[in-house]
């Protein structure tokens, strides 16, 4: 891999994973076309990924301070309101993001590797989820809430099947953004508490699975190996910098209006976009 291809696919990866349009299956896509899909771009895509999460915390870093902050302060010792009220908001926050990790942690422990060996190298696959999100995503334009009856706060149990969302995603063209701010549009509650939900709970997750991913970097298990084609391929230290510099900068440019996006109602465009691109994938591609 050049530093003209780290180039374009760290701009990809920035701008496809706010945008709900599915970052791993336009990674996947670009890497066909480019032509670099050999073994090292695992290294690749864990360090465009991790620029993303950075991206996350620059833009929401008010909103993460202040998680921080509060999460730490004394409950509200009033024995007479239920627990969950006695709690402030940064502390019921931080457990709605705990709660809709927990199914994306079981998948990620149990089926991760199964689900890219079967599925990762597959345009064809990419191609059919591009086309799930689209609908996902056009549910949104024609299933919601009355004008003022959206839901102010997420629940646990709406964070839980945001989390559900979000797990299923780690298929290749299934939107992780998408998914999960589809979900809970659907669900009722307030286009910004879910945007700002969807790119806040996946900062763990991400992170956990570049810390587990790192280690097939330094020492690839044999049946690591066996799983992508028998050796590892470095790619150089300057591709890694260019990737990650644009997949942050392009991130940022996409966190911003992709927030901007939902509080206007304008999903619906990319579920078109979505469709057409499955359709090329699996006719072209």
């Amino acid at each position: 891999m050049g530093t003209l291809e780290a180039f374009i696919l760290g701009i990809v990866q920035g701008l496809t994973e706010f945008l709900p349009v599915s970052s791993s299956g336009h990674l996947q896509i670009g890497q066909h076309i480019l032509g670099t899909t050999e073994t090292g771009g695992l290294t690749f895509d864990i360090v465009v990924h991790v620029a993303t999460v950075f991206a996350t915390i620059v833009i929401f870093r008010k909103q993460i301070w202040d998680l921080i902050c509060g999460f730490f302060k004394k409950i509200n010792p009033d024995n007479s309101l239920p627990f969950w009220r006695r709690l402030n908001e940064a502390q019921r926050y931080v457990i709605l993001i705990v709660i809709s990790m927990i199914p994306i942690g079981i998948v990620g422990l149990c089926f991760k590797d199964k689900v890219e060996e079967i599925f990762s190298s597959s345009i064809t696959v990419v191609g059919v989820c591009l086309i799930v999100t689209s609908i996902l995503l056009a549910l949104t334009h024609y299933i919601k809430p009355q004008e003022g009856k959206e839901k102010q706060e997420i629940s646990p149990l709406h964070a839980f099947i945001i989390g559900l969302a979000q797990s299923v995603a780690v298929l290749p063209g299934l939107s992780r953004s998408g998914s999960t701010i589809s979900t809970g549009l659907v669900l009722g509650n307030k286009r910004e508490s879910v945007a700002q939900f969807s790119f806040l709970m996946v900062i763990p997750p991400i992170l956990g699975e570049a810390l587990l991913d790192f280690k097939h970097i330094f020492a690839p298990s044999a049946e690591y190996l066996a799983q992508h084609g028998g050796e590892m391929v470095q790619i150089p230290t300057l591709a890694l910098i260019i990737g990650f510099v644009a997949a942050f900068v392009s991130g940022c440019i996409a966190c911003k209006w992709m927030v901007q996006l939902i509080k206007k109602c304008k999903l619906i465009y990319f579920a078109i976009y979505c469709f057409v691109m499955g359709c090329v994938c699996i006719a072209f591609l």
